[in-house]
């Protein structure tokens, strides 16, 4: 089958091309910039230049393709709005695949959409949904939460680095999953009829807290935490600043996430419908624990075998 992936480059887009070539597929990659999508090429992915906005880019790559993967977003980094990036570029691709009747489609949406729509890319995520559901392609929608790879750099490294660690003053307790079991889901739902036309939450074992997280990285890297609160407030008051400026759109968007992780509640769904649907077992997905285990463990080889001491570094920052 020839596959089309949209977002290849990102988190998880990368983990799903490889998936896919490892399953056998055909795999064709539309990126911004060719030269730094090579490690896709060497993979054995084929790259074609183009952009979401660009309609003609989009004709272009969905020549002789079969089904399309969507794990496409804005950048953090990108000035422009995500309405405009987001929005027009979905609008673009799968109007796209209608015109040239490619109509097998794999969404990543995000779990719990519909009641965050005040989010700009919540909004997105939900509207995208509702525009396939009311298409004649046949979808499949994919709806997670977080990235274990996410807990590396707000948790992870900091207290590594005797850092602190930032957290809401009232957190969600969230159940991440490795992007590397979220793309078996993305490239398996490609053999199985049993998927189209229908929704599946995506997401790991069990929903952590903050605090929980924190405990499990003390634990592998046998060093305290210092953790710091912020208000849901200061982060208001800052998302509010930041609006003022157009180049800084993006960032106020983004920041409007915290009344997502913020609110105390919980991102979880039950998984048992959407692995007998997928032909997957849950005991093949990662773990919080085994993930954070072997990140230390890796680190502190490698730490190790070019002879940095922690402690020696921590007394080098706190000398009294």
């Amino acid at each position: 089958m020839q596959v089309l992936v949209i977002g290849g480059t990102g988190t998880l887009g990368r983990q799903i091309a490889k998936n896919a070539i490892d399953a056998g597929h055909k795999v064709r990659c539309m990126v911004r910039k060719p030269k730094s999508a090579s490690f896709l090429q060497e993979w054995g992915c084929e790259l074609t230049r183009g952009n979401l906005i660009n309609k003609k880019d989009i004709e272009y790559a969905l020549d002789g393709v079969d089904a399309v993967i969507d794990a496409a977003t804005s950048r953090p980094d990108d000035p422009r709005s995500v309405y405009e990036i987001d929005w027009d570029g979905k609008l673009n691709l799968y109007n796209a695949c209608e015109e040239k009747n490619v109509k097998r489609v794999v969404f990543l949406s995000l779990l719990g959409a519909e009641n965050y729509r005040k989010i700009p890319l919540m909004d997105i995520k939900y509207c995208t949904e509702e525009l396939l559901v009311s298409s004649a392609l046949d979808y499949t929608i994919l709806q997670g939460v977080a990235f274990m790879q996410g807990v590396i750099g707000q948790f992870a490294i900091p207290i590594l680095n005797n850092e602190p660690v930032w957290i809401s003053g009232n957190p969600t307790d969230i159940a991440y999953m490795n992007t590397q079991d979220i793309a078996r889901f993305a490239v398996a739902a490609l053999d199985r009829p049993q998927t189209i036309k229908r929704r599946f939450p995506i997401v790991g074992p069990k929903a952590w807290s903050a605090k929980e997280l924190v405990d499990l990285c003390e634990k592998f890297s046998e060093k305290r935490a210092r953790v710091l609160k912020v208000s849901p407030t200061i982060i208001s008051v800052a998302q509010s600043v930041v609006s003022f400026f157009e180049p800084t759109l993006n960032v106020a968007e983004r920041l409007s996430f915290s009344e997502l992780s913020g609110s105390g509640g919980k991102l979880d769904a039950p998984m048992d419908d959407t692995y007998d649907a997928f032909g997957l077992n849950q005991v093949d997905s990662t773990t919080m624990e085994g993930y954070i285990k072997e990140y230390y463990g890796v680190i502190l080889k490698r730490l190790k075998d070019i002879g940095v001491d922690l402690d020696i570094e921590e007394k080098k920052k706190f000398p009294i």
